[in-house]
């Protein structure tokens, strides 16, 4: 009852009350999540990220992925200043991994940080590894704490191609990239994207506000992530970003 009643109060549209409705029962929130994400506008920023999936993954696939992204993504969990290094970013996003998976939406599984691959025998680094359950897709996050670069593109396409080689089974589809920049051009991420062969998302990040006292206690506990992560981390943790 307390979700209808917070649904109804809330949403300006129909459309924006059957999207909470679907998304509470697709992901179980509980009504203190559900609020918040109400509060950071999920309905208006969910599928706006620019993509490039509608040339380069099939349907019903694309359509998911599209819905999938957002923009801007809101680290609201996050204990930093606004102008943070990318690696400082990273770690508290690690750190804060439940939060982020929050963020992330449905059907994110972390696989790990900084996750080594061999390309011709020199070594690259993915800032940050997901898999999609729903997707069943591998999905490749870097982190820019600048404005999005033409180029980030095709390092991107280097790395979805490398994890589709290396990682990737023949059963599951292929590796969706997304870069999280500072600020972007919609026109120059638009011309970036067009032509390259990998699906590949570009998206904005805020830091804004704490997250709210009420709703942390119905985030997971990190410890055992955290615990698992340790010997990554320590390995990485004085490796500069490119």
């Amino acid at each position: 009852m307390g979700h209808n009643v917070l649904i109804i109060t809330k949403a300006d549209t129909i459309e924006e009350a059957v999207f909470y409705i679907n998304k509470t029962i697709e992901n179980n929130w509980s009504r203190a999540v559900l609020e918040h994400q109400i509060d950071l506008n999920f309905y208006k920023r969910s599928g706006k990220a620019i993509t490039n999936f509608n040339t380069t993954l099939p349907e019903p696939q694309s359509e998911l992925a599209i819905e999938t992204l957002k923009d801007p993504y809101k680290f609201d969990f996050l204990t930093l200043k606004e102008k943070a290094l990318e690696k400082d970013i990273e770690e508290q996003l690690v750190k804060h991994i439940t939060s982020f998976l929050l963020e992330l939406g449905g059907g994110f599984s972390f696989v790990g940080r900084q996750v080594p691959v061999k390309i011709d025998g020199e070594d690259f680094f993915i800032d940050l590894l997901f898999y999609h359950i729903k997707l069943k897709c591998y999905v490749v996050v870097e982190l820019k704490s600048v404005k999005f670069r033409a180029e980030y593109a095709g390092k991107m396409n280097m790395y979805l191609s490398a994890v589709d080689d290396l990682m990737k089974s023949e059963s599951e589809n292929p590796t969706i990239g997304l870069l999280l920049c500072k600020s972007k051009s919609e026109v120059i991420a638009e011309y970036a994207l067009r032509g390259i062969s990998q699906p590949i998302g570009v998206a904005e990040y805020e830091i804004v506000k704490s997250i709210p006292s009420d709703l942390k206690p119905e985030l997971p506990t990190v410890e055992e992530i955290e615990q698992e992560l340790a010997s990554t981390m320590y390995k990485n943790n004085n490796r500069d970003d490119e």
